[in-house]
C-alpha cells in the first residue's frame, strides 16, 4: 500500500495570519440566507424553546448524506409528530408507534426513531427539558474530568437499557473515536447566537464547542495546513479546535461556517493559502 504524504501544518504565527481570511469566509457564509438551504431550517420553523430543541436532536441525527435527501427525510418525520415534536413525545404511548410505519433514512429504521422518542419522553420527565438533561451531563462530566459527549451517550443509552444494538450507531461515542460531528453541529445551532444559529441553550458557552468535523470540512482543514491526521476522528477534532480556539477562544466552531464555505463557493478560496493538495 502506498504512504500517504504527510501533511503540512501552518505554525502559530501562520495560523494568526490566516485569521482575517477566515473571519471573512465567516462573514460571507453566514447569514440569514443560508438557512433556507440547510437543515437549520427545522429549528427556525418554532418558537416553542422546547419544540426547537428537540426537533433540532432530531435534525441532528439525521444530518447524514446530501442535504436535499436530509431536509426532505427530516420534514417527513416531523410531519408525521404533526410538527409539534415537544407535545407528541410529551404525550406518547405505543398506541402512536404507527406514525413511524414505513419511515427510513439511511440506515434510520422506525425501530430507531421508537427508541429515540422513547428516550427523549424519559429525559423530559426526568430533566424537565433537553437542556436540562445536557446540562446533567456537562456537571458530571466536569466532576469526572470526562468528554461531555462521552457522558451524553452513557446517559442517553441508560434510560432503556433494552435498545437494541443497532440504534447506538446513531449517537457517535468520543470514547470508541467517534467525531460526534452531529451532535456538535446540534450544539452549534442550540449554544451560538448569530444570524443563523439560535441560541435557545446557555448550560455551556460558546468557547467551550467544537468543530462539526464532517469529510467536507476536514478535507478544507488539512488544504489550509490546519489538520495533520487523515482520519475524522475524535483525535482529529481536538486538533483542528486546538487551531482554531488560536483564532477565536471565545468562538472557534464558528470557523465551521469558513470551512465549509471552501468547499462550496469556489469564488472564495485564495490558493495562495492552500498548502496542501487535496486528500
Amino acid at each position: 500500500m502506498k504512504k500517504r504524504k504527510k501533511l503540512k501544518l501552518l505554525s502559530r504565527k501562520k495560523i494568526l495570519e490566516l485569521k482575517p481570511y477566515l473571519d471573512h469566509l465567516v462573514e460571507e457564509m453566514e447569514t440569514p440566507e443560508y438557512i433556507d438551504s440547510d437543515p437549520i431550517q427545522f429549528l427556525h420553523a418554532f418558537q416553542d424553546k422546547d419544540d426547537i430543541e428537540i426537533a433540532g436532536f432530531f435534525t441532528a441525527i439525521m444530518a447524514w448524506g446530501r442535504r436535499e435527501i436530509v431536509i426532505a427525510k427530516v420534514d417527513d418525520f416531523l410531519k408525521r409528530l404533526n410538527y409539534r415534536p415537544a407535545e407528541f413525545i410529551g404525550n406518547f404511548t405505543e398506541s402512536d408507534t404507527s406514525v413511524l410505519d414505513g419511515f427510513k433514512h439511511r440506515t434510520f429504521k422506525p425501530i430507531d426513531h421508537y427508541w429515540f422518542i422513547k428516550t427523549m419522553q424519559s429525559i423530559l420527565l426526568e430533566h424537565g427539558s433537553f437542556e436540562g438533561f445536557w446540562a446533567h451531563c456537562q456537571k458530571q462530566a466536569r466532576v469526572e474530568d470526562r468528554e461531555l459527549m462521552s457522558v451524553f451517550n452513557e446517559k442517553f443509552f441508560s434510560f432503556h437499557p433494552e435498545i437494541p444494538q443497532r440504534s447506538y450507531k446513531h449517537i457517535s461515542n468520543p470514547d470508541k473515536g467517534g467525531s460526534c460531528k452531529r451532535l456538535y453541529m446540534y450544539l452549534r445551532w442550540t449554544v451560538r447566537k448569530s444570524s443563523v444559529d439560535l441560541g435557545v441553550m446557555n448550560f455551556i458557552s460558546p468557547a467551550e464547542l467544537k468543530i462539526p468535523l464532517d469529510v467536507h470540512v476536514a478535507r478544507q482543514a488539512r488544504k489550509i495546513g490546519l489538520l495533520s491526521r487523515y482520519q475524522n476522528d475524535w483525535k482529529s477534532v481536538l486538533e483542528l479546535n486546538e487551531k482554531l480556539t488560536l483564532l477565536d477562544p471565545e468562538d472557534p466552531a464558528k470557523y465551521d461556517y469558513a470551512l465549509f464555505g471552501l468547499g462550496v463557493k469556489p469564488e472564495l478560496v485564495d490558493e495562495s493559502y492552500l498548502i496542501n493538495p487535496a486528500p
